[in-house]
């Protein structure tokens, strides 16, 4: 029997692992992956930035940890040969609404202990030549990194401590007693004193599995990127980001640079039909669309949103468009600069209510940890976010009599 075992290799099912390790090396523990891979899914299909924590309110959980997770990642990163580039981003305001609110943003960053730089029009044309715009804050602490590099280096520390971690195992039952947590692969079961789950896109459903009733749905959110041409690998030597809209839950096309060279822009943000559909356009699963489509909170949450909404679908709908999104911060792009790249979907947990939450979710039983939501930036912060869940299950586990 295993004192652990952890669904998910995800970054944040690793990052986890990690910190159960190193609370005590000589804990037994497996970790299950379906995929054949670690970090498939979100963590695999992002845009690979280590964040600052810019856009969080000085003082909150989501502003420390992404500024712990940024330092430790960069660590973790040295440590282990994964590259890293500090490029920096550029917050851009393309338009008076957009100055408005960028300026007022910068007031908030002054409580802050993020290094940011106030760039008018002509220091914004020195730094970035190609791009476009009244001005823009620079945040210089962003970097980006191949988060897939990451995840293969925290499986082989955690093979390297012992721990055992299995692909190719999606979980086809999970069943608690009293004295432990079965967690069937098809043919194959494990036995662990506490089971954490880490399901991402499958959170919920693998709650539902393990007897538990969450209110919450994950609902699937596409977001489309392009790669530019590859004559355009020096557009910007910055990210480029867009000023935070607070009438849209999602934060908009930007420029980034990728750490083989290349640039992608993107991501839009339109509701998917299949949890984990990359290929094709409009992939669609019906089971995934009827648990969306189904939920009364989506409706609700696109009622509220429907401006954002009939836009990112327009977006994606026709080329032109998102080309015109982008051509507000590099106007000398075309249609045939835009090739088409691996989409991302976000596993957005919806409330009931439409409301979308900020925080994290758990659902415990004396057993079981079920991770539901994690608040963005989940990658840049896994490392703090892994320490954070370890702490919460030791804490639950001592109250729980060891049964062999």
């Amino acid at each position: 029997m295993y004192d652990y075992c952890v669904i998910g290799a995800g970054i944040v099912g690793l990052a986890t692992a990690l910190a159960i390790l190193e609370n005590d090396p000589k804990t037994r523990i497996v970790v299950l992956e379906k995929e054949t891979v670690p970090g498939w899914h979100q963590t695999g299909h992002n845009s690979g930035v280590i964040h600052s924590g810019i856009y969080y309110s000085p003082g909150s959980l989501s502003a420390d940890l992404c500024a712990r997770g940024a330092e430790e990642t960069k660590r973790f990163a040295d440590e282990n040969a994964v590259p890293f580039i500090e490029c920096g981003k550029l917050i851009v305001a393309t338009n008076m609404i957009e100055l408005a609110r960028l300026e007022a943003f910068r007031d908030t960053t002054t409580h802050s202990s993020i290094s940011v730089e106030w760039l008018k029009r002509e220091a914004l044309r020195q730094a970035e030549p190609h791009v476009s715009g009244l001005a823009a804050l620079r945040v210089k602490e962003t970097s980006i990194i191949d988060y897939c590099r990451v995840c293969d280096a925290m499986v082989a520390r955690l093979i390297a401590s012992g721990a055992e971690v299995k692909f190719s195992r999606p979980a086809s039952a999970i069943y608690e007693t009293e004295s432990r947590v079965t967690v069937w692969t098809g043919t194959e079961k494990y036995d662990a004193q506490h089971l954490v789950v880490c399901g991402g896109l499958q959170a919920d459903r693998l709650a539902r599995m393990a007897g538990l009733s969450p209110d919450l749905r994950i609902v699937p959110f596409r977001g489309e990127y392009f790669r530019l041409d590859g004559r355009h690998n020096n557009i910007t030597q910055h990210l480029i980001y867009p000023v935070p809209d607070p009438d849209s839950p999602f934060l908009g096309i930007h420029f980034t640079r990728l750490i083989d060279g290349g640039v992608t822009v993107g991501p839009n943000a339109v509701l998917g039909l299949h949890r984990e559909g990359y290929s094709g356009r409009y992939s669609v699963r019906w089971p995934d669309a009827v648990s969306a489509l189904s939920f009364p909170g989506l409706w609700r949450l696109l009622a509220r949103h429907w401006r954002a909404t009939l836009a990112e679908t327009r977006n994606s709908l026709f080329q032109s468009y998102y080309l015109r999104e982008c051509r507000k911060y590099c106007a000398s792009l075309n249609l045939t600069d835009l090739n088409r790249y691996p989409p991302g979907i976000r596993a957005q947990a919806v409330m009931p209510d439409g409301t979308l939450p900020n925080d994290f979710i758990f659902s415990d039983t004396k057993r079981m940890t079920h991770v539901l939501n994690v608040p963005s930036p989940a990658a840049t912060a896994a490392l703090p976010i892994g320490r954070m869940i370890a702490e919460r299950i030791h804490k639950e586990k001592m109250a729980v009599p060891v049964c062999q």
